[in-house]
């Protein structure tokens, strides 16, 4: 049976640099993105195209920034999607190669980081875990300096970014994967967790704050509401525009209120 053909819209270079354009992206602003590639259409030249078309609306002077997270370089005694067999476990640290900004891929976060982590050019921060790489004028500003025992607090790329006043981009994609959001749990009073990760030396044990994107979904639909929130689409896809800095005051008086957390450790 022959594949139908797609419904589209047909998506470019030229339409998404037009749209975001359109949307409010300035030129030479810094633009942290979320995006889900799928939901765009259908796209002359896939994700390469897509991120040539950022860099056409953020222009020479701009920076694009993603995340490139990494989380499967953890305790496999806590995976659960799926879970591995428990006489696995001491294996698996043990053989685990260590992050590498250079080659080890991002996992789970969409297409668009991945090809932007590889673009010539890219930087990526040190994080083994919550790592986020940066293409463009403020790159190394942004990424320099991603303390290896501080996933999304105020040693990493998401504190730089909210002093350069950048701003989110959810295109295609939901406020659960708002990472401007987990700013604020360092913020306020939160749970510290003990974190395994291969690390250069092997195996290794690091005391993080407890972050979780639990309830980021009611949190971003309250933002939306009481905030300032660009709405508008990109080809077929969603998007919300907004700074990083309104995203993390608003998340820190949020989560004190609904959303407490006790002491894991």
């Amino acid at each position: 049976m022959p594949t139908p053909p797609p419904t589209g819209p047909l998506v470019t270079r030229g339409t998404v640099a037009a749209q975001l354009r359109e949307l409010g992206v300035r030129d030479g602003e810094i633009l942290l993105v979320h995006s889900s590639l799928k939901s765009l259409g259908w796209v002359c030249g896939g994700p390469v195209a897509v991120v040539q078309g950022f860099l056409d609306a953020l222009g020479p002077t701009g920076t694009l920034v993603v995340p490139t997270q990494t989380g499967e370089l953890s305790d496999p005694a806590l995976w659960r999607n799926p879970p591995v067999p428990e006489e696995w476990w001491d294996p698996i640290r043990a053989s685990m190669p260590p992050y590498d900004p250079l080659v080890t891929p991002c996992r789970h976060v969409g297409v668009l980081p991945e090809t932007v982590r590889t673009w010539p050019g890219a930087l990526r921060s040190a994080h083994p875990q919550t790592s986020f790489a940066a293409l463009g004028a403020h790159a190394r500003e942004v990424i320099d300096g991603h303390a290896t025992d501080c996933r999304l607090g105020e040693r990493s790329p998401l504190a730089r970014l909210e002093a350069l006043h950048a701003r989110v981009l959810l295109l295609g994609a939901g406020y659960d994967t708002c990472t401007s959001f987990h700013l604020a749990e360092y913020r306020i009073p939160s749970p510290l967790v003990k974190v395994g990760r291969p690390g250069p030396a092997g195996w290794e044990t690091v005391t993080e704050v407890s972050i979780t994107s639990d309830r980021f979904d009611e949190l971003g639909h309250d933002f939306e509401r009481d905030r300032p929130v660009v709405r508008g689409t990109v080809g077929a896809a969603d998007a919300r525009l907004f700074p990083v800095a309104d995203a993390v005051a608003y998340a820190e008086r949020w989560l004190a209120l609904h959303r407490p957390r006790a002491e894991e450790i």
